[in-house]
């Protein structure tokens, strides 16, 4: 929508939008600016639009190899903000990954000038907290955390610790229905 021009708010372009999604395209690294990022946000309180993206998310979380023509995964890891309350309600494991929003911040800040974009905390800061506000507001699937989901809190904690409680967690769960991680 906004490499041909579109608002992200005009409903009848996002969900002719959503129909048309490229699941290929989903590696595109210009998909991953903060432009991409807030757009994304106002497109997912339109309820068309997530109800033609729901089916393809399920379908994705079932058979993660679709897209791609590698051997085929055991499973899938998604991330979103209504992953395990609206798209995998049923998902074995659910991790409500959390920070600060001036952590969070902080990365994304990190993450863009990586990118070669030219951005400032405070502006940053003010987009994530707006998102985070009307992704928590929207009538359709909010952001919320699951409640059979585990929080982890990574405020203070680095990608590797990070990845390590999560890893945890995921074979205790592995464990409990019986299934090995490896």
């Amino acid at each position: 929508m906004l490499a041909a021009g579109a608002d992200p708010a005009d409903k009848v372009a996002a969900t002719a939008a959503a129909r048309r999604v490229d699941m290929a395209r989903l590696d595109d690294p210009d998909l991953l600016t903060e432009e991409v990022a807030q757009a994304s946000s106002i497109v997912a309180a339109i309820p068309a639009v997530r109800a033609a993206l729901l089916d393809r998310q399920r379908q994705f979380a079932a058979d993660p190899s679709s897209p791609s023509k590698g051997p085929k995964p055991r499973g899938a890891v998604l991330d979103g903000r209504d992953i395990g309350t609206a798209v995998c309600p049923d998902a074995m494991v659910k991790l409500f990954v959390t920070a600060s929003a001036e952590i969070r911040a902080e990365r994304r800040l990190r993450e863009l000038r990586q990118r070669g974009a030219t951005v400032i905390y405070g502006d940053v800061l003010q987009d994530m907290k707006e998102r985070d506000a009307r992704d928590s507001e929207r009538r359709v699937a909010p952001l919320a955390a699951a409640p059979d989901a585990v929080t982890i809190d990574t405020t203070g904690l680095d990608a590797d610790q990070a990845f390590e409680q999560a890893s945890e967690i995921i074979a205790r769960a592995l464990a409990a229905h019986g299934m090995s991680s490896g």
